[in-house]
């Protein structure tokens, strides 16, 4: 029972790109934690590789068959970024076009219909992870005050999709929001005010919630400081389908000057590293990116989004939230089968981790061993999804 790995670690702007990085690297990595068995994946495609999956003819499914003979499923699609990933600086791009943008909902469309035939044979569902609605500052400045609703139209509309999607095709492909710290979306209470105020099913048209839910990212969750069961309970008890759970570890410093100083080696020009830091008295202060935290000479315990190797427990003078991960295999396992996520390792920063995260891992030998570290965890969790795959 191995969990997908999702290739959004890869650079890929156009079609040939991805393809040729996927079967290269994670070929590599099936030959090592599943000799002549497959690997799953959850496959990241940018805009402009989608378009080119759907304008090649029967595109989709020779590239379906290309990966299987490396060895390789795809289980699930990472739709969150858009744009290429790999820029040497991405930021606040990574949250365009946001969930009142047409562009969103047209991409996930095509995404969606691409999923169906990338699947195996014989899949039933499927789910495509998204961005929590959008960057909360753009988000709410852009729509000038309607961009919630405008979102809430929007999924909708592709909930209207899906449902004729799985009508014609047997697959019930869901959309999940993935909430992330700044975000409209980044803790749960936020997530269920969204279901419940502005995420409708309207009369005549089909179950909302059938075809939108959450994808849990354990690392997103541990930054914002919320206890991992908590939070699957609560979408749980909403009524809120948890489809995915992206299998995700953050570091954490104990306020320390060794931890900070060592903490302060992991700001770096792509990705936005948003940090919350629990005061003493419990409160929790937001700063959207690790050099502002930094310079605020703030006192407590920090948490950084920043994705290291879900093995580590520690890297040196900083804790990871490796615990976090545990916790939720845990909770997860005393559901129901058939209600249990699909889970999908993600650590898309390894080429931009200090020397010293990595632990001499090479890119192919840190995701094996990712891939087994997760494994294992789900084992001695009890985890086992309907089907026996992770």
């Amino acid at each position: 029972m191995l969990p997908a790995y999702c290739t959004n670690v890869l650079a890929g702007r156009t079609l040939d790109e991805t393809r040729s990085a996927v079967i290269g690297t994670m070929g590599a990595v099936r030959a090592r934690v599943a000799p002549g068995s497959v690997l799953p994946i959850g496959l990241w495609l940018s805009a402009r590789a989608a378009q080119e999956l759907t304008a090649a003819p029967d595109g989709a499914r020779r590239l379906r068959d290309e990966f299987a003979n490396a060895g390789l499923s795809v289980v699930t699609l990472n739709g969150f970024p858009y744009h290429d990933f790999h820029l040497p600086t991405v930021k606040h791009l990574v949250y365009e076009p946001h969930w009142a943008d047409v562009r969103r909902l047209i991409h996930t469309t095509q995404l969606a219909d691409l999923l169906v035939d990338l699947l195996p044979a014989g899949t039933t569902r499927a789910s495509i992870s998204t961005l929590p609605l959008g960057w909360r500052e753009r988000f709410s400045l852009e729509g000038c005050g309607a961009s919630v609703g405008l979102a809430g139209a929007m999924l909708e509309q592709l909930a209207a999709h899906l449902a004729r999607l799985e009508d014609r095709t047997g697959v019930r492909i869901t959309v999940d929001l993935e909430p992330e710290p700044g975000c409209m979306l980044d803790r749960t209470r936020d997530v269920v005010g969204f279901f419940d105020h502005a995420l409708r099913s309207r009369a005549g048209g089909p179950d909302v919630r059938r075809y939108v839910g959450v994808c849990h990212d354990t690392c997103h969750s541990a930054v914002m400081f919320e206890g991992q069961r908590e939070a699957l309970r609560a979408y749980r008890d909403a009524g809120i389908g948890v489809h995915k759970v992206q299998v995700s570890s953050a570091i954490e410093a104990d306020g320390s000057p060794d931890s900070v100083l060592v903490l302060s080696t992991f700001a770096e020009p792509r990705w936005l590293h948003q940090t919350c830091v629990r005061r003493s008295d419990g409160s929790v202060g937001f700063w959207e990116d690790l050099p502002f935290a930094l310079a605020s000479g703030t006192h407590g315990t920090w948490r950084t989004h920043f994705h290291v190797p879900v093995f580590a427990a520690r890297l040196g003078a900083l804790a990871t939230t490796q615990d976090a991960i545990v916790e939720c295999l845990e909770e997860l396992a005393s559901w129901p089968e058939d209600e249990r996520p699909q889970l999908e390792v993600e650590t898309y920063a390894w080429d931009v981790l200090p020397d010293g995260a990595r632990e001499g891992q090479a890119l192919v030998d840190g995701i094996a061993r990712e891939v087994e570290w997760c494994a294992g965890a789900a084992r001695r969790a009890g985890f086992v999804r309907a089907g026996g795959v992770a």
